[in-house]
Parts: structure tokens; C-alpha cells; sequence
């Protein structure tokens, strides 16, 4: 991946979090409202959006794929110090560039998203999101979080 590419993976991984956030979905649902065009049409406009706010980018694209309000509230209740949509956009990309082929990741991001790991780096109250990128992706790849 050019540093280009990775810019708008970063971006685009941020912008998913930021509107699960949002709208209180978990990261899959919104990857499926997007899908793969929407996310390839992100990519694509990330180095532009990226200009704007997340507010008013997050705003359209909720508006433009009819993404629901859900109840994945992992925020809310938190007692704890919560990363910021940004920190967990980093985790994210660093995830998919290692776990990714070159020229699928796109594949890797749905599949990230949407799988069981996304929903435990989403638990705040967990520690989880601070463990060290490797173990997250040997977890992922085996289906469970290792021991």
C-alpha cells in the first residue's frame, strides 16, 4: 500500500467507528450498510472528506446509506477512559494492512468488522483495545480470544 492508500484506510476505518459511535451500532452493521462500493466510494473520497469535519461526513453518510439508530451503546455507561474514534481507526487499519493480501483490503475490512474481535475491542469497560495489535490478529484469525 502507497502511504496515500494507507491515509485513506486509516480515514475510512476512523469514519466507521466514528459512526458506530453515532448511531450506537456494532462496527459490522455499518460496513453492511455500506457495503463494498460504499466503502470502495469512502476510500475514494477520503482524501477529501478528510477536509471536512467527521460530524458532517458521518451525517451524510448515515443520511446516504439509512443507517439505523441501534442499541450498541458501549460508551454511555463506561466508568473508564474511553480511546478516542481515532485511536480505535489506527488499531483498525494497522490490523487490516497486516492481515490483509495486497489489493484485499477491503475484504479484510468488512471481514474485521464484522467479526467477533470488533466487538470486543467496542468494550470499554474491557481491556481489550490495549492489547498489543499481534495478539489481537492471532485472535482474530483463530475465531476467540487466546489465552
Amino acid at each position: 500500500m502507497t502511504e496515500k492508500e494507507k491515509n485513506d484506510l486509516f480515514y475510512v476505518c476512523s469514519l466507521v467507528e466514528y459512526i458506530a459511535r453515532q448511531t450506537k451500532n456494532r462496527r459490522g452493521i455499518v460496513t453492511e450498510a455500506l457495503g463494498r462500493e460504499g466503502i470502495e466510494k469512502q476510500l475514494y473520497d477520503a482524501e477529501v472528506n478528510h477536509c471536512l469535519s467527521f460530524e458532517q461526513v458521518s451525517d451524510e453518510v448515515i443520511e446516504q446509506y439509512k443507517i439505523p439508530e441501534g442499541d450498541f451503546d458501549t460508551i454511555t455507561e463506561c466508568k473508564y477512559s474511553i480511546p478516542s474514534f481515532m485511536d480505535i481507526g489506527k488499531l483498525y487499519t494497522i490490523m487490516i494492512e497486516d492481515c490483509a493480501e495486497s489489493g484485499k483490503e477491503v475484504d479484510e475490512l468488512i471481514q474485521i468488522f464484522s467479526s467477533f474481535i470488533s466487538d470486543k475491542i467496542s468494550d470499554f469497560q474491557s481491556d481489550v483495545y490495549y492489547q498489543n495489535p499481534s495478539y489481537l490478529e492471532c485472535s482474530y484469525k483463530a475465531g476467540y480470544l487466546l489465552d
